[in-house]
């Protein structure tokens, strides 16, 4: 055992003694889909932002409605011009305030001014065209959370996957320590009989003890694997899960061209983007309403009190409309409209590109699919072949007309190729998983 292993291992036993994990809990695929779409933060994230475009829709439409306020302003002025409107607002305008040097020098006066105003949007094409944007940016986000769960339900899948290829990998090195323990024991009787070496009883024993330490790996790989499975879930750091099924690869019904259509016309990044551009237009016709005339009403019941704030000395109200056409306003409108178009024509581009890209994305992982698929007939007969090959071996090494070379290296070939299939038969599943993925519709075929 090498020394950076020993190190490992003792790092192992000091950061996670034993009983530092949970007993793992055992899941089929489903369930851990189901429980990571309630509780994988990533999600619960893509939740949240589309709680929050859907305030944003709320928040335009509530431009429609009026607004109501209400002001409290002191005032406190030797000014003429303010000194005579505070005692007219306040009705306490006496005949001795139109003497000259009265309306010249008030002196100092102060005044409590409490307005209730209520104001009403008439005509304002604005909030129209920013509720549209709003709207467009909670559609977008609706796909952005359908994305997210096609996204954790294919990481779910993939971990799951994992834990199912780790413990392949287990049994794989478990079965290699057999099979070592076997050779060693050939070479022991073998030398106990007299026509052995006891090198050859030394290399087999070296050979058993790589095996073991692979052994250890593998056995360290499967707990990985149930705390990444967990931690995908969404479940408490140090909590693990195991798998209770072994997935085969999913069955393909779809061309690559059926496929290639489906992702173009369901996959929710895609449509995401595609709001995108809806979202544009709506900016560009938002900026064209500033060219158009606002018209707004107002009512505002006014009190004010020359001593104490929100007294009542005198009160007063008014009804207003206000219309507002700006004119001209340096080119700002004239530059603002050309550059909502310029990135409404950016944002275009940018989805026609991504178009080609998801159907290159699909062509390329059917093209995956079925090229892991022939390296997996390879992989299986490669196996029966090195299978054969150590049985082939074994029986001229009983027979002293092979060596203990031979047949380790022999057995060597044999771990390799076993470690090889499992890793295919998992890339070939992963492989399958991944193509409906890139066509948008991983939970409908896979996860259902």
């Amino acid at each position: 055992m090498t020394v950076k292993r020993i190190f490992t291992l003792s790092w192992l036993m000091v950061m996670f003694p034993l009983g530092a994990f949970a007993e793992s809990d055992r899941l089929g695929l489903g369930d851990s889909i189901r429980l990571a779409l309630e509780k994988n933060h990533l999600l619960k994230a893509a939740l949240y932002e589309r709680k929050a475009a859907e305030r944003s829709v709320a928040i335009g439409r509530g431009g429609y409605l009026p607004r109501v306020y209400l002001e409290e302003t002191a005032a406190v002025s030797n000014s003429p011009t303010r000194t005579f409107m505070m005692k007219l607002d306040e009705g306490r305008f006496g005949q001795s305030d139109f003497e000259i040097g009265n309306l010249n020098n008030p002196g100092r006066y102060s005044d409590f001014r409490t307005a209730l105003t209520l104001e009403q949007p008439l005509l304002d094409f604005r909030i129209g065209r920013a509720l549209e944007m709003a709207r467009a940016e909670d559609a977008s986000r609706s796909f952005a959370l359908e994305r997210r769960r096609q996204e954790v339900a294919f990481l779910v899948y993939g971990a799951y996957l994992e834990v199912q290829k780790a413990k392949a990998g287990l049994a794989v090195a478990d079965q290699a320590v057999r099979d070592a323990r076997e050779h060693q024991r050939l070479a022991q009787v073998r030398t106990a009989a007299g026509v052995g070496l006891k090198s050859d009883e030394l290399r087999t024993r070296t050979f058993l003890s790589e095996m073991e330490q692979q052994q250890i790996t593998a056995a360290n790989n499967v707990l990985l694997g149930k705390l990444r499975l967990a931690q995908v879930v969404g479940m408490e750091a140090g909590e693990t899960i195991d798998t209770t099924e072994n997935l085969d690869a999913p069955v393909l019904k779809y061309t690559s061209q059926e496929l290639v259509q489906e992702a173009l016309a369901t996959r929710p990044d895609l449509k995401e983007r595609e709001q995108g551009t809806e979202k544009a237009d709506a900016a560009v016709a938002m900026a064209r309403s500033a060219y158009l005339p606002t018209v707004y009403g107002s009512a505002t019941y006014q009190v004010n009190d020359h001593d104490v704030p929100f007294g009542r000395d005198n009160d007063s109200w008014v009804l207003a409309a206000n219309l507002r056409w700006d004119l001209f306003d340096g080119m700002r409108r004239y530059n603002e409209v050309g550059r909502a178009r310029l990135q409404q024509s950016a944002t275009a581009e940018y989805l026609e590109s991504y178009r080609k890209e998801v159907a290159l994305q699909v062509q390329e992982a059917y093209l995956r699919r079925e090229e892991t698929g022939k390296r997996l007939e390879v992989a299986r007969h490669t196996v029966l072949d090195a299978e054969e090959a150590v049985r082939l071996v074994s029986r001229r090494y009983e027979n002293a007309l092979a060596t203990s070379v031979e047949l380790l290296d022999a057995q060597t070939a044999l771990n390799r190729t076993r470690v090889q299939l499992v890793d295919t038969e998992s890339g070939y599943a992963l492989a399958t998983a991944r193509l409906y993925h890139a066509a948008g519709i991983f939970l409908k075929e896979v996860a259902q």
